[in-house]
């Protein structure tokens, strides 16, 4: 027969003698017994109460290729911990023909060995739980105690023979000048860089990255603070950085916990969440790169491309130029007077559709002028019932009650009008198209949606479908009924043959444009499409 010997040893006690002693033990069983070992299967520090060991794997997966018709172990405790597992893996080396033989546990084929197996099995499990028990009940004393439980060991300690924190004349200091450096505005990259050049490693002898400033910076045993599981022990250990220190720092880790890349999108990337891909409707998202030359250039690219997620084509496009498109085209609708016209009677419509209470409310309050009015036009005639001077009563009543809600609408959303608006409008052609708050806020206010091709791009705005974004789906819906407007109800944007009539027409102004780069760089010419 042939065999494979699988041989184990837990984390709780890592020696590779075990490992030596094992291989020994099932070498010679499998040579009393006439049987030809093929390989050797060796899970160093892996539990058996998981399956999720490497060499074990191997093993099973190797099992179906019907090469060796036995398993030999030391003790099955080294096979499996777990009876769930052990009648799992058991049922799939059988299916393939193996079967797992102990070396040191002899069990019978017949009914009795079932039932001895089982019970080593279970003793097994029994065993592994009541050690994990142990091990948690004898760290959780030596917690109480604020003693050393294994782990990794932070920068600036070292641990005495009675297994207690003790100060690192050599590193501790610099673990100070760490949070001190922070907290007087040093980046955790400037720390890292000093650190790394004065020679301090971390405690597997490597030198220290940016993670390992970001924990070191949040580690509260810096305070003394000692923890296990729910135990938390203050000035369990020694203090290496003041209590007042640590908390500056934690303040300014919180300040700056935005994420780069959101930062990036936000801050330096104007028509993030605006800027979409005309092939698949996805964002486009800013990326930057470092060129061989150091300098670094900046993009939008489709986040389908990105993280291929579709076979989308489209081509990232430069930050700086898209950007400048966009605002320079934003620039030329607020500077025409009649595109500003047009938008400020867009708005005055949308405001009075908005508020449907007040137009109503109007239109009661001229009625009940105009009845009290007739009603005083038929007492000058001579006309004076009891019921006349009743409904002048109510019809008062009813004046009154009316123009105490116009005024309480008009406070709660008072009217814009059509003279401030214009005013407003018109402040946005001082901006200072090169300050990018400037450019954010031109952007903000004016620009819905950017459909981008590779030869066209499709500016929606926000001055006539309110501001909700416009999809994809939209797009897509009007471009099949031939709508080709900004507003997807608009007229065609001119072409270039008639740009010089455009400034006649303000819907033209904001249309859909192309356009098209030439072979040439530095020609940019913007077409209609």
């Amino acid at each position: 027969m042939k065999a494979v010997i699988y041989a184990r040893y837990s984390s709780d006690n890592q020696r590779e003698e075990s490992i030596e002693g094992q291989i020994r033990e099932c070498t010679t069983f499998a040579e009393k017994n006439g049987v030809t070992i093929l390989r050797h299967y060796i899970d160093r520090a892996f539990s058996a109460k998981t399956d999720n060991r490497p060499e074990f794997q191997n093993m099973v997966k190797d099992s179906g290729k019907r090469l060796f018709d036995m398993v030999i172990v030391w003790k099955l405790d080294r096979f499996a911990r777990n009876r769930y597992d052990s009648a799992r893996y058991k049922a799939t080396l059988k299916k393939n023909g193996v079967k797992v033989v102990s070396a040191t546990e002899v069990i019978s084929d017949g009914a009795e060995g079932i039932i001895l197996e089982s019970v080593l099995e279970g003793y097994a499990e029994y065993y592994s739980a009541d050690l994990s028990e142990k091990v948690v009940r004898g760290m959780t004393e030596n917690a109480l105690k604020s003693k050393y439980n294994g782990g990794t060991l932070p920068i600036g300690y070292l641990i005495d023979s009675e297994q207690y924190f003790q100060l690192d004349p050599l590193t501790a200091p610099f673990v100070l000048e760490a949070f001190q450096r922070y907290d007087e505005g040093a980046t955790m990259k400037e720390i890292r860089d000093y650190l790394n050049g004065q020679g301090v490693k971390n405690t597997r002898g490597q030198p220290l990255t940016y993670n390992s400033i970001q924990h070191l910076l949040n580690n509260r045993r810096y305070i003394g603070e000692y923890t296990y599981r729910d135990i938390v022990v203050p000035e369990g250990i020694p203090a290496i950085v003041p209590q007042e220190l640590f908390d500056r720092v934690q303040e300014r880790l919180a300040k700056n916990k935005k994420a780069p890349a959101r930062y990036k999108a936000e801050e330096d990337y104007l028509l993030t969440t605006k800027l979409f891909c005309g092939y698949c409707g996805a964002y486009l998202c800013g990326e930057s790169g470092t060129s061989h030359t150091g300098n670094t250039h900046r993009y939008y690219k489709c986040v389908s491309v990105k993280k291929k997620r579709t076979e989308c084509h489209k081509k990232s496009v430069r930050k700086e130029w898209i950007e400048d498109l966009v605002v320079g085209e934003t620039m030329k609708m607020v500077m025409d007077d009649k595109a500003i016209e047009a938008i400020v009677s867009m708005l005055m419509e949308l405001q009075d559709r908005e508020n449907v209470n007040l137009p109503l409310y109007e239109q009661q309050l001229r009625e009940a002028d105009i009845a009290i009015q007739n009603l005083l036009n038929a007492i000058q005639q001579g006309i004076l019932t009891k019921s006349t001077k009743g409904r002048l009563e109510e019809l008062e009543a009813a004046k009154e009650e009316l123009e105490t809600r116009i005024a309480c609408e008009k406070l709660a959303k008072p009217k814009v009008s059509a003279e401030f608006m214009t005013f407003w409008l018109h402040r946005f052609r001082k901006l200072d198209v090169r300050q990018k708050a400037h450019r954010k806020m031109l952007i903000d206010t004016f620009i819905n949606a950017i459909f981008l091709y590779d030869d066209k791009m499709v500016i929606t705005f926000n001055h006539k479908e309110g501001t909700d974004t416009i999809t994809f789906d939209d797009l897509k819906a009007s471009s099949a009924a031939g709508k080709t407007g900004s507003d997807l109800d608009c007229l065609t944007a001119p072409s270039l043959v008639d740009k010089r009539d455009a400034g006649k027409n303000p819907v033209l102004r904001y249309g859909i444009f192309a356009h098209k780069r030439r072979k040439s760089k530095e020609s940019r010419t913007i077409v209609a499409h």
